[in-house]
């Protein structure tokens, strides 16, 4: 991508691979070996994580020492920036109000933001190039039909989204995605609400 794009604008292969058309096809599992995209990471990543926590959590049950280590997570340096007053920089997720303006106002962007005593303060950032814009506007229109969905009660939303997803689309004609939408709908029909 930083060839084609001129931008490295992601933070793992696996991940930006999930949310455009260019790298997973079912007609050529080839790209998946030649870009090396670690297909399932996320799964093994979280057996991993579900055997610490089942590990930390008899190791707290025990009667055996604890020995904690200053954790560079997130929320433990929003933490003490906050309550020490000691100013941070983390990049975080927040509504985007007018932050990046050529995204929608209603969006959600990762900026730059400020952590002090006072807070988290989100930073303006330029406008991005129109090309780096135009792909996360797409994913903007699925994240943005799948919430009317779920704040209107309706279910065509969702078919709607699923319809604009660009590696959706690259792999799936309309009436496979109808199905794939309906199928995914009542596998999960007890997360969901009751859709019109």
């Amino acid at each position: 991508m930083l060839k084609r794009l001129g931008y490295f604008l992601t933070e793992s292969s696996e991940h930006f691979a999930e949310y455009n058309p260019w790298f997973i096809k079912n007609n050529q599992p080839e790209l998946i070996e030649k870009f090396n995209i670690p297909i399932n990471e996320y799964i093994r990543r979280c057996e991993n994580q579900i055997a610490e926590w089942d590990q930390q959590e008899q190791d707290l049950l025990s009667d055996a020492p604890m020995v904690c280590e200053k954790s560079v997570e997130y929320a433990a340096r929003i933490i003490t920036a906050i309550e020490t007053d000691t100013p941070d920089v983390i990049y975080g997720n927040v509504l985007n109000t007018q932050l990046i303006n050529n995204l929608p106002a209603n969006s959600c962007v990762e900026v730059p933001c400020d952590v002090t005593g006072k807070g988290l303060t989100p930073r303006a950032v330029p406008d991005l190039p129109m090309h780096l814009a135009a792909i996360m506007q797409s994913n903007i229109n699925v994240q943005q039909l799948t919430v009317e969905a779920l704040l209107t009660g309706r279910k065509e939303p969702i078919y709607h989204a699923a319809m604009m997803d660009p590696h959706t689309a690259a792999e799936l004609n309309l009436d496979q995605i109808w199905h794939m939408v309906d199928d995914l709908i009542e596998a999960h029909q007890g997360w969901l609400p009751a859709f019109k």
